[in-house]
């Protein structure tokens, strides 16, 4: 085989004396063969490379500058993301694959700037502002500590020990700041790994003792009867008027999960093993077809993604560990890594499908942190390597309803259609802009389309100014509703945390009836006619959509049906009561009771950063006459 060899730079960054690879390396893996990848893994090296010459490519290159140089810039957001110092784990798994110095060069550039988010007591922050959010330090640790772990051999000495030394500083400051009331459980959880993983990799016996008196409480903070992870918001067990707890899918799948699942395969602890197995079988429950999470109704539904969510780390570390005891674990990872791919987008992972069509620059973000996820796979090819989408999850071949009291929510499916009901009403921080609640139909998808509708913030507000990109053009809200404009105030279903759903599964279609009133953003309701009946009918070869009122009105009542459809799509008005979109290899036909229309636009569709699709704004508005009206969706 042919040798590799690295120009090292030393602690300083100077240049320091060619050495072969195999002189640095240690051994802990052989990293040398990797020729007999499974196609997962191939298609998950190659989707790594994309992405870290595209990282590369951003990477200032400015030694003058040292607040800049070395760091990763977002030209979507106009900034540096403090936690870009995470992509050193990918970097050196680079680097050691390829031998390639560019790889090497780009992991020591981006440690070295970490200096700017460095704080004394061995945190790191999440901007390069002393006084800005340092909790984020869990990851960075597990970042470093990976990339320690499977490929410090490629790394001098010096420099090896310098990191380490970090390193500690920084798990030593998760032990000595975290506990189990820690800020949202993803924290708490994804601590547990840290504190075991590198409690080992150090020797150290209280970060393995603290992780073990964490993981007592996993059981603690799971719903029943599903399942699924709940504690993403403050507080993290106050229960809603419905008496639900605060649960985020994405959040859940892409970072809490990693963290017990990963500590339970270190421990080898069979009885989490088999509780985690039935969390993930929960979760899994709501990953659609294409490989998208479907988090239309979670807490922190402001970062969603359609694959995910914005700063997490991606699914693939628990799924691909865990699919051994079942299968379609493994086929969830690898539907993931595919619509990752599709959302790729000049190099890096958009956060949605139609940023490149609309003209959205994407996020870094996204990238390094879902970069780590890559390399983990990577660096665990022999066990992963029975890894395939043989076995389909069950939104593939789900039919009929399916039930999530401790969510309130629906999914249904019958024939193509796949969808999501939702009257959840947990709302983030108790303050901000709601996801797809009221009785919405948070998500349409057909088999052939892809998703039709998504729920998406009633109002996009940058909860998270540093990890949400900015809004381009109108703020228009995804979700399916009925609505009202009284003066300046908007009265919409969108905003109801209190609606009711009835539903019943028919031979022919399954049929949801919701009882939802027009309210605010304050949550008061309309002063007249503000009750509304909602119904969707899910049949074979159609969807029906009704809403009906209490009585006729001149008020402006408007049923919005936000179509999913990119730029591309031809789009023809065939009468002011029926409309086609044209897909590359189907048609969808669109029928009114009444006439409808299509908001206008500055472009020819409105763009939403949640989760990062474009629509086709169709409006119908109530004539004065009229107490109901209904829209029919066909796929041809």
């Amino acid at each position: 085989m042919k040798r590799r060899s690295f120009m090292h730079l030393s602690a300083t960054g100077s240049m320091a004396v060619m050495l072969p690879l195999n002189a640095c390396r240690g051994d802990l893996h052989d990293h040398g063969d990797m020729e007999n990848l499974t196609a997962f893994q191939a298609d998950s090296l190659n989707l790594l490379t994309t992405w870290c010459d595209a990282m590369i490519r951003d990477q200032v290159d400015n030694p003058s500058d040292p607040e800049q140089h070395g760091a990763l810039y977002c030209h979507a957001c106009g900034l540096i993301h403090g936690r870009c110092p995470d992509s050193v784990y990918p970097f050196l798994y680079m680097a050691d694959h390829t031998g390639d110095q560019k790889y090497l060069d780009a992991a020591i550039k981006v440690m070295e700037w970490s200096v700017n988010v460095d704080k004394p007591d061995g945190s790191w922050t999440v901007v390069p502002n002393p006084k800005s959010w340092n909790g984020t330090t869990v990851f960075g640790a597990i970042a470093l500590g990976e990339a320690l772990h499977h490929h410090g051999h490629v790394l001098p000495e010096v420099l090896k020990k310098k990191w380490e030394e970090r390193l500690k500083r920084a798990i030593e400051f998760v032990y000595n700041r975290f506990d189990m009331n820690f800020s949202h459980i993803n924290y708490r959880f994804t601590a547990i790994y840290a504190l075991n993983f590198l409690g080992r990799y150090f020797n150290e016996e209280k970060y393995i003792k603290r992780s073990r008196e964490f993981a007592a409480d996993i059981p603690k903070w799971l719903t029943e009867p599903n399942k699924l992870i709940f504690g993403e918001d403050s507080p993290d067990d106050e229960k809603s008027a419905k008496g639900l707890y605060p649960v985020d899918l994405g959040y859940n799948v892409e970072e809490s999960l990693n963290g017990v699942v990963q500590f339970a395969v270190l421990e080898k602890d069979e009885s989490l093993l088999a509780l985690l197995t039935s969390a993930l079988n929960g979760h899994l429950e709501f990953m659609l077809p294409d490989g998208a999470w479907d988090n239309s109704w979670g807490t922190r539904q402001n970062k969603w993604t359609y694959w995910g969510s914005r700063t997490t780390d991606g699914c693939q570390p628990a799924f691909t560990l865990m699919a051994d005891r079942n299968p379609a674990f493994g086929t969830a990872a690898v539907l993931n890594t595919e619509l990752l791919q599709r959302c790729t987008v000049n190099g890096l992972l958009a956060g949605g499908l139609h940023y490149e069509s609309y003209g959205e620059v994407p996020c870094i973000h996204h990238t390094f942190a879902h970069a780590k996820s890559l390399a983990f796979v990577l660096d665990h090819k022999d066990v992963l390597k029975k890894i395939n989408k043989e076995i389909p999850i069950p939104r593939s071949t789900d039919d009929g309803i399916k039930y999530f009291p401790e969510l309130d929510v629906w999914l249904g499916a019958r024939g193509p259609w796949r969808c999501t009901v939702s009257s959840y009403d947990q709302v983030w921080k108790k303050k901000y802009s709601v996801p797809g609640i009221g009785g919405s139909l948070s998500v349409l998808w057909h088999e052939k389309v892809g998703p039709l509708f998504t729920a998406s913030m009633a109002e996009y507000i940058e909860v998270e100014p540093y990890n949400q990109q900015p809004q381009p053009g109108e703020d228009f809200c995804l979700t399916p509703r009925v609505e009202r404009y009284v003066g300046d105030t908007w009265y919409t279903s969108a905003h109801d945390l209190t609606a009711e759903v009835k539903y019943i599964d028919t031979e022919n279609a399954v049929l949801f009836d919701v009882d939802v009133v027009l309210t605010d953003r304050e949550k008061k309701s309309a002063k007249d006619n503000s009750e509304f009946k909602m119904q969707y009918a899910i049949g074979t070869d159609i969807t029906i959509i009704k809403a009906t009122r209490n009585k006729p009105s001149t008020n402006g009542d408007t049923l919005v049906l936000p179509l999913i459809s990119p730029s591309h799509d031809e789009v023809k008005m065939i009468s002011n009561t029926q409309l086609s979109i044209k897909k590359d290899n189907c048609t969808v036909v669109v029928e009114s009771s009444v006439p409808m229309s299509i908001k206008p636009t500055k472009k020819s569709r409105v763009f939403n950063q949640v989760p990062g699709v474009e629509v086709v704004p169709i409006m119908v508005v109530f004539p004065k006459d009229t107490v109901e009206v209904s829209c029919s969706i066909r796929v041809v």
